[in-house]
């Protein structure tokens, strides 16, 4: 490719909503993963007690143990959400923006 087309591409508004779409996204879910990660690790300075109580009286497993699976789970899961939205409208708009740098 040559320079005209990577200028034309960089002041396409298509380009520049697809860059601030994504951008603001990936802050957003940036966002909820560090509001998790910070929300377990103060439960862990403030409540200790809570993340070693037994489910149940009879049980071995603490709430340590579900809650820091769900963390993990939590980022698995972001991770998709992002994965379903690059695979499906970001890919579109880039789709139409190399269609429209092409012509």
């Amino acid at each position: 490719m040559n320079d005209s087309i990577y200028l034309s591409i960089q002041n396409s508004p298509r380009f520049k909503e697809l860059v601030s779409k994504r951008e603001r996204f990936a802050w957003i879910l940036s966002a909820i993963m560090l509001g998790l990660y910070s929300a377990f690790i103060l439960l862990i300075a403030y409540g200790p007690q809570i993340l070693g109580a037994k489910l149940s009286p009879t049980s071995s497993i603490t709430w340590g143990i579900p809650i820091g699976v769900g963390l993990i789970l939590s980022a698995f899961i972001l991770t998709a959400i992002y994965v379903r939205r690059a695979n499906g409208e970001f890919d579109e708009l880039n789709n139409a923006i190399l269609k429209e740098a092409q012509q």
